[in-house]
């Protein structure tokens, strides 16, 4: 006789079913959470309109992702994919876009380009990622990008929303 089949036989018909169910049910109430989160910027009024627009205009998908907010939820702040691209609007200047340095190429972890009509400080991160930060515009839009992504394909993505709703400019 077939010891599995006879250990199977053992386990009684009624509890078969509600284990599966408990399974189910604790793999679907899993901890493990895949939604991004962000900080929320706090903007000047002028400044955060100008990210509530952004936020209107943003593409349902980036780099192939769709968008799926992160917590807590803001017009300031947007995700795509997992791990998450993060865009944040309204943030504060980052210091090496004054830096003499950065403007001479002369810091290797931050640079500054432009990507169909948008420009763009570019920061490698500590964790392989990359943090992006508009220049030239009435607000700061900051994007993470994780390691891995296409960070071309973001920029190039967001480009024509930052366009249309954050103007040229000095941001305050």
């Amino acid at each position: 006789m077939n010891s599995f089949r006879h250990r199977h036989r053992c386990v009684p018909r009624v509890f078969r079913l509600p284990a599966v169910a408990l399974l189910i049910t604790v793999a679907g109430c899993s901890s493990a959470d895949d939604s991004a989160s962000a900080a929320v910027p706090s903007p000047d009024a002028k400044v955060a309109e100008l990210c509530r627009n952004l936020d209107k205009v943003l593409p349902a998908k980036v780099n192939g992702e769709r968008r799926e907010d992160p917590e807590p939820a803001s017009a300031l702040t947007a995700s795509w994919g997992s791990p998450a691209i993060i865009l944040r609007c309204g943030v504060p200047q980052p210091p090496e876009m004054v830096d003499p340095k950065v403007a001479e190429g002369r810091d290797p972890d931050a640079v500054a380009g432009g990507v169909n009509g948008v420009d763009w400080l570019m920061q490698k991160q500590d964790d392989g990622g990359y943090r992006f930060t508009t220049a030239n515009r009435e607000a700061y839009v900051e994007v993470r990008a994780p390691e891995g992504v296409d960070s071309s394909g973001v920029l190039i993505d967001l480009a024509a929303a930052v366009k249309k709703a954050i103007p040229e400019g000095i941001a305050s």
